[in-house]
């Protein structure tokens, strides 16, 4: 018998097709400059933190249940708290609030006077979720964010305080006092996971102890959950054990071979910020060897600085630009790779040292991590890969072609092998300079390295950006 039944073809799903590896002739610069020597109090490990404890202590060991928990460094002058981690609920039933504490203590028989410089601290669920973003987007009130550490680095770019927190904190001798007290919360979110960063810079007149811990919220005699108070966080701190799970222990520096485990960080870096004049190097300008400026470029060809370069991603450069660790637990990383929170301010004072008139783009970018670029090419990718290696607000500022300063915020999306957008295209007629300043902090939850790219565009496409 003859089915009446309408045939129905099935469309065929078209199969994305893989990204085509694109090889660009660019040299990477050594970036001049170093970082400064302000300590980092630095907690992301555990990055997931599932049993309370302790996450970080610089106090001294002596008295404490687990002195191994406790790294006997005291902290004065101009320093900073970071502190990057995620809760998740073990079991569907287990969705108790986990409660972040960094604590301060004053050892001395004289009050501690902690002046609170700038600090923000964000929840993934609310304040700040992993949302999709454009590659770029202006971003001028800092209301453009994907994650909680990409909108608290903006904040601190933009110079602010987060109104929770006080301007100043007395300690009095032999006290303690939190500086940081809030939740975690998983209850109401699917799936039950969240994450909280955490940026604050301080200075203090006199020797402090700081530690942060992990604590399940305690109950009131009606089972409601409530903040624990700095009493219960000192007990903790006595007679707790490091916090877990506890990451994969990471590949010791002078191992040459095989794959490297970077660790996630939990001790003092030393290295709050990377300052930088960028001026031609030696053998450039062989006329002028202590030259003040950056020479732009012939038309169409690009150099690039390479910005939070590590073991085994140094762009060619050789150089290492992560903070190193001064304190450390063991089991995690030797340095502060990914330079987390860390803020570059790079000077550029462009010039066109050429005889004919120029268009000048200044972009960050994401080329594929590699130590030694074969022949002087860095790898990128069309499209670029699915994993976001990059989200944060940067700061460009400069003058324009009217002679108008100018100071951008962009928030950019970068992924792997992505190449950038200009963040400012210049147009420089011979004998002209441009003074360029670039600014931002590495934001977590990005990969590095990254490289700050400086391209002198050809004429017949100078408005179309990097891609040629």
């Amino acid at each position: 018998m003859l089915s009446l039944l309408p045939v129905i073809t099935l469309a065929q799903a078209t199969p994305t097709p893989p990204p085509t590896e694109i090889k660009v002739p660019q040299a990477v610069r050594v970036l001049p400059g170093q970082l400064d020597s302000v300590l980092v109090f630095n907690s992301n490990s555990p990055e997931l933190v599932q049993t309370e404890g302790i996450l970080l202590s610089t106090f001294p060991p002596q008295g404490k249940r687990t002195p191994s928990a406790h790294l006997n460094l005291p902290l004065q002058g101009r320093f900073d708290i970071f502190a990057h981690h995620i809760a998740k609920a073990k079991t569907p039933e287990d969705l108790r609030t986990l409660y972040l504490g960094v604590l301060l203590h004053n050892p001395s028989s004289q009050p501690v006077t902690v002046d609170i410089l700038q600090a923000a601290s964000y929840l993934s669920q609310p304040d700040a979720p992993f949302i999709d973003l454009p590659a770029y987007v202006d971003n001028p009130l800092g209301t453009v964010y994907a994650g909680p550490g990409s909108r608290a680095m903006t904040d601190i770019l933009r110079g602010k305080r987060q109104q929770d927190f006080p301007a100043q904190l007395v300690i009095p001798p032999q006290q303690s006092q939190m500086v940081l007290n809030l939740p975690i919360p998983v209850k109401t979110l699917e799936p039950p996971i969240n994450g909280r960063s955490t940026l604050m810079r301080l200075r203090s007149d006199r020797p402090v102890y700081a530690a942060s811990l992990a604590m399940f919220a305690p109950v009131d005699a009606s089972g409601n959950e409530r903040a624990p108070t700095v009493e219960e966080w000192q007990t903790l701190l006595e007679t707790g054990e490091l916090s877990g799970p506890r990451d994969k222990t990471p590949t010791p520096p002078d191992q040459k071979k095989g794959q490297i485990i970077y660790g996630r960080v939990a001790g003092v870096a030393r290295g709050s910020r990377w300052n930088a004049q960028i001026v031609d190097p030696p053998g450039i300008q062989p006329s002028n060897p202590n030259t003040w400026y950056l020479s732009i470029p012939p038309v169409g060809q690009a150099f690039s600085y390479g910005l939070s370069t590590l073991i085994g991603g140094t762009l060619g450069t050789g150089q290492v630009e992560t903070a190193p660790m001064i304190a450390r637990y063991p089991d995690t990383a030797y340095q502060a790779h990914g330079n987390y929170a860390i803020e570059y301010n790079l000077t550029l004072p462009l010039r066109n040292s050429t005889n004919q008139t120029q268009t000048v783009a200044i972009a960050l970018e994401t080329p594929i991590k590699e130590d030694k670029p074969k022949d002087g090419q860095l790898r990128f990718l069309e499209p670029p890969a699915r994993q976001v290696f990059f989200r944060g607000t940067v700061r460009i500022r400069y003058n324009d072609d009217r002679n108008l300063p100018q100071t951008r915020y962009v928030h950019l999306v970068q992924r792997r092998g992505q190449q950038g957008e200009p963040l400012a295209v210049m147009t420089l007629k011979p004998g002209d300079r441009r003074l360029v300043k670039f600014d931002f902090l590495y934001p977590p939850d990005s990969t590095p390295p990254q490289i700050l790219t400086v391209k002198s565009l050809n004429p017949s496409n100078s408005d179309e950006g990097m891609k040629e």
